[in-house]
């Protein structure tokens, strides 16, 4: 498949036009495409058009914080499971 002779500001741009009020035929006359096109990148891209840039790095940042937070109750888990273990081991010794 081609690239897209489009940036993402553009496609942006273009979603944003026609959800304020242009109507999506002169909107395609004039960017050369398709109406199936615009249909394509609002499918992709969702009806309000991609998210920007700082949102995009929010949204990473959050995701980092919470595998952070997955690998510690992980690793608090693991350190409960051996704790548990060794106690049932010297449990058991102290009833022989």
């Amino acid at each position: 498949m081609r690239p897209s002779r489009f940036n993402e500001d553009q496609i942006r741009r273009a979603l944003q036009q026609v959800s304020a009020g242009t109507p999506l035929a002169a909107m395609c006359r004039t960017l050369g495409i398709t109406p199936t096109t615009f249909y394509r990148w609002r499918s992709r891209y969702g009806a309000g058009g991609l998210p920007a840039p700082g949102d995009l790095q929010s949204l990473r940042t959050e995701n980092q914080k919470l595998k952070q937070v997955v690998a510690d109750f992980f690793l608090e888990r693991e350190m409960l499971r051996k704790s548990l273990a060794k106690y049932e081991r010297d449990a058991s010794k102290a009833r022989r």
